[in-house]
């Protein structure tokens, strides 16, 4: 009898784990976004709670010791500075391996930061001291066909190629070590869409749609971001 306590003990034990919502430090700041439509899709993900921080209090909050109260940090900033303390943070957590995950614009910050580069695995230019041809660029309200590069990735599993109503970024930088989870073939847009990076201990995921409630709304673009989450939060 004692035996079959303590194993029915052991299962409520790991259902109650299971039950647990993955924890989410979100942050925006620093760009406008559909605010209403973001924080409705943020509500709709099931199993995932989150708390919103802004910049430039993020930063400071992350210097702070705040990312130790969540499973994932997923940034939706583009914020141009960063202190020398706030890259230390940063450097600090992918030591840790805290798990990263950047969603459309945040490619853009941190210009002058040359380690954000190598975190996140790429970057978009911005520098105006660069020829023009080496500037990236954008363009708004486009239907993109997103090519799902690897079925089998936790981020992109169960998924087949779709389409969206978003925003295409081009000509921007993407390191070769990382492994490409979205693709398109759309004229504007440089190729790899989505990427798996990994920098010191974290994993890291880059998910380039996200313009607006077009893609806020697309139950397509609320599996990747769910299911990157929780990616990212399992550790796999």
């Amino acid at each position: 009898m004692k035996m079959y306590f303590t194993f029915a003990i052991c299962i409520a034990i790991g259902f109650s784990l299971q039950a647990q919502p993955v924890k989410v430090m979100l942050i925006t700041g620093g760009h406008s976004y559909d605010t209403i439509q973001f924080f409705n899709m943020f509500d709709s993900l099931e199993g995932i709670e989150y708390r919103h921080y802004s910049q430039p209090d993020a930063n400071q909050a992350l210097v702070k010791g705040a990312a130790g109260n969540f499973d994932v940090l997923v940034f939706y900033d583009m914020w141009r500075t960063i202190s020398e303390p706030e890259k230390q943070a940063y450097i600090e957590l992918t030591r840790q391996g805290k798990p990263f995950l950047f969603l459309h614009h945040a490619l853009v910050s941190y210009q002058q930061w040359s380690g954000f580069e190598k975190l996140l695995g790429g970057r978009y230019v911005e520098n105006p001291e660069f020829p023009k041809a080496q500037q990236s660029t954008y363009l708004h309200d486009v239907w993109v066909d997103v090519e799902i590069t690897d079925e089998q990735h936790p981020v992109t599993r169960g998924m087949k190629n779709f389409r969206i109503f978003d925003e295409v970024y081009g000509n921007y930088r993407v390191l070769p070590g990382v492994k490409p989870l979205l693709k398109t073939t759309h004229p504007q847009s440089s190729p790899v869409i989505g990427w798996e990076n990994h920098y010191n201990s974290s994993s890291v995921i880059y998910l380039q749609p996200g313009h607006d409630s077009n893609a806020y709304d697309s139950e397509h673009y609320r599996k990747l971001v769910s299911q990157a989450i929780r990616y990212l939060a399992a550790g796999e």
